[in-house]
């Protein structure tokens, strides 16, 4: 069995600052690209962030030098520093992570129950 479980969400004013975290627990070999997500109501499920084992991140457009993706290798956990919200933010921020159980097994797809980021203006 393999959980994420997300943390940090909130409100917040506009301009604000939130910390997402989101950690990665069970059997667990490997871990290879951690990201997050977010999803507004009557929207798709978009990417926010991404970073790769070896730390290398990449972000959406949108969030561009407002946002910053971490990870703790050691711990299995992965980060989202989000500043400067914008009412725009508004969504639940997931965390999916590409994990490999064993070392026979493939690499999969998980995700977190998803954490509750609103800004208001």
């Amino acid at each position: 069995q393999v959980q994420l479980v997300e943390s940090g969400g909130g409100l917040v004013q506009t301009g604000g600052s939130l910390r997402l975290s989101c950690a990665a627990s069970g059997s667990i070999f490997r871990i290879n690209t951690m990201s997050w997500y977010r999803q507004a109501p009557g929207k798709q499920r978009e990417p926010v962030a991404t970073i790769t084992s070896g730390g290398t991140p990449n972000y959406a457009d949108s969030v561009q030098g407002r946002f910053a993706i971490s990870r703790d290798n050691a711990k299995n956990i992965v980060y989202l520093q989000m500043n400067s919200l914008k009412p725009d933010d508004t969504a639940v921020y997931y965390c999916n992570a590409q994990i490999k159980r064993l070392a026979f097994t493939p690499m999969s797809d998980y995700w977190g129950q998803g954490t509750q980021v609103t800004v208001s203006s």
